[in-house]
């Protein structure tokens, strides 16, 4: 139950009554009246018990974005409904204006709209449905919460898209330049043709043979199109914020824009995100299309957690999919203790197999403390600074000499240089 103004003002004019007619019986009896009146319009209420309520699905938003949620409400009852019902959802969903004027007549069923403005990537949820049922007089109210589940969620935003059509240029210039094909040793089945002194004997089709009735041989081409695994790292160093972002958003932005990029040009890209277990996976997609919204829909609920990560395990499942040299990308914090201790001795077993690239988000910050020095505070963080960027040239040089090649940039930039990157070794023919 809930009173209304409507009910305080009745109240309060009874003053009147009181003043023309002074007695204690006088307040009493005003204020029986109004209690008499509050419960005959509470029984008028229509019962918010008997309403149906459902919620129909949300679509999924990027972060920065909006999207709405319709809440649809039922009248079952032969009395008309005035009631004010609340759609709530957890403050991070940027639920707007949440609160609803609703007037229904019985038997008849209203689209309630909330607009949604989520502030944080992952699955935003809604809470309880509150429904305030008023008498024909507005004195007081029926009131009941609803658990009526639901959720939005929101995807990465995806800010580095806008450098997409600049590196798919890059991309069909690299195409345009390697549109001959050379053939030689490999493994892609290339062409056939007659059989001539010198030719190897193990390439020689038999049926093909029998159908021409002289030798034939097969010839082979070098891999083209190739496999790319990206290790999204989820342990506690990627939930350190650098420009007001998480480290795990950043490192999404330039996996998404590197699987944006690699997909167009026919290349495989699979996903491993998990820090001492595997939180999310991404295997065998081949339609581009599919393969972008698979990655944005398993990385919106990842979350980084307070746990160091387990290189063995995440090494273990790249190593699961193929021991065909394939590009592993690893998207991880450069922090020396972490690294040096979980990442270094784990690294030769994969730089043996795979081209092994580490790509980090770099903190501009460090170095803008490591170049103010004019007071004794800026002094000792200066001093920090060029220590962390000591530690970090350190383990930068450990993992270059294991074989890895090491990316680290700021969070805008990192997309931009990993992409420059594949692309480079798609030139070489490196990959």
């Amino acid at each position: 139950m809930a009173v209304t103004g409507r009910t305080v003002l009745l109240a309060l004019l009874g003053l009147v009554f009181v003043v023309l007619r002074p007695q204690q019986s006088s307040v009493w009896l005003w204020l029986a009246l109004v209690g008499v009146l509050v419960a005959l319009d509470l029984l008028s209420a229509p019962s918010p018990k008997k309403l149906a309520l459902s919620r129909e699905p949300v679509e999924s938003v990027r972060l920065g974005e909006s999207t709405t949620t319709s809440l649809l409400v039922r009248n079952p009852t032969g009395r008309t409904l005035h009631a004010l019902i609340r759609d709530a959802w957890q403050p991070s969903a940027g639920a707007g204006r949440d609160r609803h004027d609703a007037r229904i007549p019985g038997g008849e069923t209203r689209r309630l709209t909330t607009t949604l403005s989520p502030t944080r990537r992952g699955d935003r949820r809604a809470d309880r449905v509150t429904v305030r049922s008023f008498g024909p007089m507005g004195l007081a109210a029926r009131q009941r919460s609803f658990e009526l589940p639901g959720f939005v969620r929101c995807l990465p935003p995806f800010a580095s898209r806008k450098h997409l059509p600049s590196k798919l240029a890059q991309l069909r210039q690299i195409d345009g330049r390697s549109a001959v094909r050379i053939r030689g040793q490999g493994t892609e089945f290339d062409s056939l043709r007659d059989y001539v002194d010198g030719d190897d004997v193990r390439s020689i089709d038999w049926r093909a043979t029998a159908r021409r009735q002289h030798p034939v041989v097969r010839t082979w081409q070098p891999e083209r199109d190739r496999r790319i695994i990206l290790v999204l790292d989820t342990s506690r160093t990627s939930a350190g914020r650098i420009d007001d972002m998480p480290r795990l958003d950043s490192a999404m932005d330039a996996a998404l824009l590197l699987t944006a990029v690699a997909s167009r040009a026919g290349d495989r890209v699979d996903l491993i995100a998990g820090d001492r277990t595997v939180r999310g996976r991404v295997i065998g997609k081949s339609d581009r299309s599919e393969l972008l919204h698979s990655m944005v829909t398993t990385m919106a609920p990842l979350e980084a957690v307070l746990l160091e990560a387990n290189w063995n395990t995440l090494a273990g499942a790249v190593n699961s999919l193929t021991r065909r040299r394939s590009l592993v990308v690893l998207l991880t914090p450069l922090e020396p203790a972490a690294l040096e201790e979980g990442l270094l001795p784990v690294l030769p077993g994969l730089t043996k197999h795979h081209r092994v690239v580490v790509a980090s988000v770099a903190d501009r910050s460090v170095v803008q403390a490591a170049a103010h020095r004019d007071g004794i505070a800026q002094t000792y963080e200066a001093a920090a600074a060029e220590r962390t960027m000591q530690q970090r040239a350190r383990t930068t040089s450990a993992l270059s000499r294991l074989g890895a090649t090491v990316i680290d940039e700021p969070a805008d930039k990192l997309p931009v240089a990993l992409v420059d990157h594949y692309l480079l070794l798609k030139r070489r023919g490196l990959l």
